[in-house]
């Protein structure tokens, strides 16, 4: 997608603070941190919001998952824990129309969210 932010990223138009990357996934430090550790990771396959996938992104979303768990203990938050979020369209909170994960640690996340 032309105008989308994630999208924009991936293409290099937007710098970000990268942690990770293959050809399918990019995980980056959010701009706008909620904890200590606040990373996000997108597909590279643009799809607006986890209510989009389909059967053939199944494969993609578990190596998205799994990356996710493999970075959150790289960055220090195997021993105490993490939480990771999926905003799903307007009422979900979504604000970028581009399926991403939020992974935040590195303090104690209380529930339910603010």
């Amino acid at each position: 997608m032309k105008d989308c932010l994630f999208c924009r990223i991936l293409r290099g138009e937007i710098p970000a603070r990268k942690i990770y990357e293959d050809g399918e996934i990019l995980a980056f430090h959010d701009v706008n941190p909620q904890a200590p550790v606040h990373f996000l990771l997108i597909p590279k396959k643009h799809i607006p919001s986890l209510m989009e996938l389909s059967a053939e992104d199944a494969s993609l979303m578990g190596r998205l998952l799994f990356k996710a768990q493999e970075l959150a203990i790289q960055e220090g938050c195997g021993e105490m824990g993490a939480r990771f979020v999926f905003n799903c369209r307007a009422h979900g909170g979504q604000t970028v129309d581009h399926l991403h994960l939020h992974v935040l640690g590195g303090r104690f996340l209380s529930w339910p969210p603010g």
